[in-house]
């Protein structure tokens, strides 16, 4: 089906104009067949439609790896150092000691949107998984509410915020800073978390206090570690050089800004976080480096597939000038905003993986910024955040960390989908109007 879209998107490209971007003829094999043409010549025009389908393909998936690929895999290896240093588990339990055992629910949230920062919702669950479980136990929480504030407080970030894929991968696609991405994308995701927290909180205290043992964390896992400060730099390091690079006044050309534009950069920031973190355990070994590096690459490996396959998938929609044809029969200029955010909750609906949804969603957005009235260096960063709110609505039984969550926490499905479902609902609602209010502010 994908294949058969993308040779009707292109056969598009190919027939519909009859001049190239410079304003000179195209070839009659790009214009496309005359009522008269021979068998061959047609045959001949399809074989020149597939190699321009296959070269658009190449260059969508190329430009993507160019701006993501070492941004994915420093972030996943930054994410995998956390864990293997305690820094994760220092700053849950440094957070749990400032809100105290009577706001555990409130001091999990906190924490899983903290430590979600750098690293993946899923995997930033199975790490904390531990904490949680003895959290619950301690401050005689339920585990239902304790386990759906940690979950939505890692989903607020994963959705809005690189370097997570789908954010990402998003801003690379509409060509979105990365800094006041991240800034904006924050101060999004905080509503997001309390939704959250607020909804798990009140739904889940008809469930019943149960409890799983982790057999996965050990009780002396949970006190290992640096020191506090150490601990958290690793993830504020890179947030703060990426952001104050973004907001550097451009044309200056002294050495402070020269040193803090190459330190703002992504890659750069993420391999000053990853040396931070590196620097947090002591007596590393050539083998324990090069497992954590193959860890990143492996676990990467997947996600650049399929982010490179969206970029494909985008560059393919922009030579069919698909943008075109929708603004002649959609009213897009009048859906603005909303236009991204229900395409992104229908893909992450129907198809459970909210990185995904959002590419895919991107890809199809692109060509369609000036239509929707949201080509300004503001239009796209409002779209790219729309998009991540859209992708957090719905979660259920199609989506994989729905069932982290389950199996890790043994929660029953009929819970999950009234608590923690309903939460990213909510959420996915909340942070779009908080996208709303923004666009009052940064005119699109």
């Amino acid at each position: 089906m994908a294949s058969f879209s993308s040779l009707t998107a292109s056969q598009h490209w190919v027939t519909a104009p009859s001049l190239s971007e410079s304003g000179a003829p195209l070839p009659p094999i790009f214009v496309g067949t005359q009522p008269g043409s021979t068998a061959l010549e047609k045959t001949f025009f399809h074989f020149r439609a597939t190699a321009k389908i296959i070269g658009d393909m190449k260059e969508g998936f190329g430009a993507v790896m160019r701006s993501l690929g070492f941004i994915i895999v420093l972030g996943t290896a930054l994410g995998i150092l956390l864990g293997k240093t305690g820094s994760s588990h220092v700053m849950a339990a440094a957070i749990q000691r400032l809100t105290g055992r009577k706001k555990a629910a409130m001091g999990i949230s906190i924490t899983g949107f903290i430590v979600g920062l750098p690293v993946f919702c899923d995997s930033g669950y199975i790490v904390l998984n531990g904490l949680n479980q003895s959290l619950s136990k301690e401050s005689r929480t339920p585990l239902v509410i304790t386990s759906i504030c940690l979950a939505t407080g890692l989903l607020s970030v994963h959705c809005l915020v690189p370097p997570h894929p789908g954010a990402a991968a998003a801003a690379a696609t509409l060509q979105v800073d990365y800094g006041r991405l991240m800034s904006i994308g924050i101060l999004v995701a905080i509503p997001a978390m309390f939704t959250g927290y607020f909804w798990a909180s009140r739904a889940g205290r008809k469930y019943p206090a149960i409890y799983v043992e982790d057999k996965n964390v050990k009780p002396t896992d949970i006190v290992r570690g640096p020191s506090v400060i150490r601990a958290f730099l690793p993830v504020i390091v890179p947030i703060l050089l990426i952001a104050i690079k973004s907001f550097l006044p451009v044309g200056n050309t002294g050495a402070l800004y020269s040193i803090a534009s190459f330190a703002g950069d992504p890659v750069i920031a993420l391999l000053i976080g990853m040396l931070i973190a590196f620097s947090n355990k002591s007596g590393w070994t050539r083998e324990e480096v090069s497992h954590v590096l193959s860890d990143a690459v492996e676990k990467a490996g997947g996600i650049l597939v399929i982010i490179g396959a969206g970029g494909s998938f985008g560059a393919v929609l922009s030579s069919g000038r698909i943008g075109e044809q929708a603004a002649q029969h959609l009213p897009l200029t009048s859906l603005g905003l909303v236009f991204p955010f229900l395409l992104t909750v229908m893909l992450k609906t129907a198809q459970g993986s909210s990185t995904v949804a959002i590419i895919t969603a991107a890809s199809i957005v692109q060509a369609l910024l000036p239509s929707l009235g949201l080509e300004s260096e503001n239009g796209r960063l409002l779209t790219v955040l729309a998009m991540g709110a859209g992708s957090m609505i719905i979660s259920q039984a199609n989506d994989a960390y729905f069932w982290v969550i389950s199996r890790f926490s043994g929660i029953e499905v009929r819970p999950m989908l009234r608590v923690y479902s309903i939460a990213t609902l909510l959420m996915g609602v909340v942070s779009f109007g908080m996208v709303l209010l923004l666009s009052l502010i940064l005119t699109p």
